[in-house]
């Protein structure tokens, strides 16, 4: 396998991705679950790093290990990138996955619900979803694809803004994503469906709500404590978790965690742009039930 560069993008079984996501298949599809593995999934730039930090947090407490060598995303294989430290030449997930001897494991991915290995379902296991509105979710993905090596190139905002109504984007449409978990959510009672809005304004709900499903019962010092590093500025800064260190991400073009804000996309939006896209997401979000918020 090559160094890395950015790849192209196809359609793989219905669904746009690369060849980072697709070249461990086989292995990823017959991934084996444990019962009290937690999986935290979500389309990309929904909050999916932030979640993934509170759920280690909540089961390892701080550690001085970087988050991304505990939470790994179970989909991906790559050539090893500067910054991960002692891996193999070639990092696949299911590998890294395996290879970690803590209890319970948190394991990542942004694949959709139709994908996720069915030893998941079968074990029973625990499922966190986290589900950011469409507007600002497609302005973090620019940002981040126009800094990250692993991804197409995104090239000029109005075209991907098209390409993401379009749902021609790596792990494909954000609709069918987040109403895909939704629907699969009223028939599995352990998937726990969380909404970065509510995120941003009460963390400690939500905190809670999150400790209720898992069924933890942290005291109040522990959940203001943990309430403290899981702020946006302090995770922004902090190198165990902005992944400054990992060597496919281009820095001088964006940062990863970037604004942590709700309503950014009126930044980038023209008028006709936020008039067409509400337009076309009328006739994509038929489900009355699941509703977003563009503003908090």
């Amino acid at each position: 396998m090559d160094a890395i560069s950015r790849p192209e993008l196809f359609d793989f079984q219905g669904i746009w991705l690369t060849h980072y996501y697709t070249d461990n298949w086989e292995n990823f599809e017959n991934f084996q679950a444990r019962p009290d593995d937690i999986l935290i999934t979500s389309y990309p730039k929904a909050g999916n790093t932030w979640v993934a930090y509170i759920l280690d947090l909540l089961h390892a407490g701080p550690t001085s290990i970087r988050l991304f060598a505990k939470v790994i995303p179970l989909e991906i294989c790559m050539p090893r990138v500067p910054g991960i430290g002692s891996a193999p030449p070639v990092l696949k997930g299911t590998e890294l996955v395996d290879r970690l001897t803590h209890s319970p494991r948190i394991i990542k991915t942004h694949l959709p619900v139709q994908f996720v290995p069915k030893s998941f379902w079968e074990q029973n296991c625990k499922i966190v979803y986290v589900a950011r509105n469409a507007k600002d979710s497609v302005v973090s993905y620019f940002h981040f694809e126009r800094m990250t090596m692993v991804h197409p190139e995104p090239e000029d905002w109005s075209s991907y803004l098209q390409r993401f109504m379009e749902g021609k984007m790596v792990f494909g449409s954000w609709y069918d994503h987040v109403s895909g978990f939704w629907e699969k959510k009223q028939h599995y009672p352990n998937l726990h469906y969380m909404f970065y809005e509510d995120l941003i304004k009460d963390t400690g709900q939500e905190l809670n709500r999150l400790c209720c499903f898992l069924g933890l019962s942290p005291s109040t010092e522990e959940k203001e404590a943990l309430l403290r590093r899981v702020q946006f500025d302090e995770m922004k800064e902090y190198d165990k978790v902005n992944q400054s260190t990992v060597g496919v991400m281009d820095f001088k073009k964006s940062s990863f965690m970037r604004k942590g804000r709700v309503g950014d996309w009126k930044n980038h939006f023209t008028v006709a742009q936020s008039e067409e896209f509400d337009e076309d997401y009328k006739k994509k979000m038929k489900n009355p039930t699941l509703q977003f918020h563009t503003e908090v």
